[in-house]
């Protein structure tokens, strides 16, 4: 297979390219680089032993990616390319839903144009909004999402449902993702937050290197075994290998498809500072403070549709997470700014 990868220099993206390529498929990432780095594209290279094609392109911009099209016979399209902190959308609402939702739009009429009728769309478990009964299953009616960038992802798949529903030829896998965690195994590319981060692990990581004091560990009287919120931490190269399983699942199969990405095993943030800890034998200085407003107990996936339509199923172990990301944060202090 041929596939581009909107947003393919980011986190997920990155390496969800890896994985492609050691799968035999070729891969064409399409990115503007406005949350990644061009450093990514030679490690990439370093990763694979192949050179990488690119195009900087902003995947809103129809007439490049219209030439983008004509350049290359895809057969499917990873649409990675989007905003993605929820913070942020809360402040900045109109750019979320405008960046997120025309690239998804100029992206289907350029594959309509195209011809191409293939999609695996990033979505994520936020678009199941406050529902306090874990494991979600994709059957499951999701409530009102909380914030902005939840919206967009949740107005993306009804756009992409609506799309299936339309054009009965396309077929489309929405992958609800839960928390992705962990690095490459080669050290070469990881999460690079910029400024604070806004997710556990590169917090935690930036802890144990030095750059930030302590991590605080919101509440500690949740309904769990702890008492700390539990989450359904995914490493990211299993979370890279279930976009390539989408994607080959698509190529013999019509129609939409919502399907959760998780281990399905809810870890609590005490557990993954443990492990953190006892694995890569560093310490994470930590301090309970007040609860964040909207955080529920537990929230972790039901994976079972994903291992009966797929034939995947996660595989990486939270040691392994742990000691990826430390490896990761290690090799590169400052991302890809080193």
């Amino acid at each position: 297979m041929k596939i581009l990868l909107s947003g393919g220099a980011g986190f997920i993206g990155s390496h969800t390219y890896v994985e492609l390529i050691n799968a035999g498929h070729e891969a064409v990432i399409v990115d503007n680089l406005y949350n990644a780095s061009e450093k990514v594209l030679e490690r990439l290279e370093t990763i694979t032993g192949k050179p990488v094609t690119f195009c900087n392109a902003d995947v809103s911009d129809k007439e490049a990616m219209r030439a983008i099209f004509a350049a290359h016979s895809f057969d499917a399209v990873i649409h990675f390319a989007g905003y993605k902190a929820v913070g942020e959308s809360v402040r900045k609402p109109i750019e979320y839903y405008r960046n997120n939702l025309d690239t998804t739009l100029t992206l289907c009429e350029c594959m309509r144009e195209a011809g191409v009728r293939c999609i695996v769309f990033s979505s994520s478990a936020t678009v199941y909004g406050p529902i306090e009964t874990s494991p979600l299953v994709e059957s499951m009616h999701p409530l009102d999402c909380t914030n902005p960038y939840a919206w967009s992802k949740s107005i993306n798949e009804r756009i992409l449902l609506d799309v299936c529903t339309a054009m009965p030829d396309w077929s489309c896998a929405l992958l609800r993702y839960f928390n992705p965690i962990g690095a490459h195994e080669s050290g070469l590319i990881g999460e690079d937050p910029v400024g604070v981060p806004n997710n556990l692990m590169p917090y935690i990581t930036q802890v144990a290197s030095g750059k930030r004091e302590r991590l605080n560990v919101f509440g500690n009287d949740y309904n769990t075994p702890d008492g700390t919120g539990v989450r359904d931490y995914i490493h990211v190269v299993d979370l890279a290998r279930g976009h390539v399983a989408a994607c080959e699942y698509l190529l013999s199969h019509k129609g939409a498809e919502i399907i959760n990405l998780g281990t399905g095993i809810g870890y609590s943030v005490l557990d993954i500072v443990n492990a953190f800890q006892r694995v890569n034998d560093v310490p994470v200085p930590y301090a309970i403070v007040e609860r964040r407003a909207g955080d529920m107990d537990s929230y972790y996936a039901d994976p079972t549709k994903a291992k009966t339509l797929l034939g995947w199923q996660a595989e990486k172990t939270l040691d392994d997470m742990c000691r990826d990301s430390w490896r990761w944060q290690s090799k590169n202090p400052n991302g890809y700014r080193d």
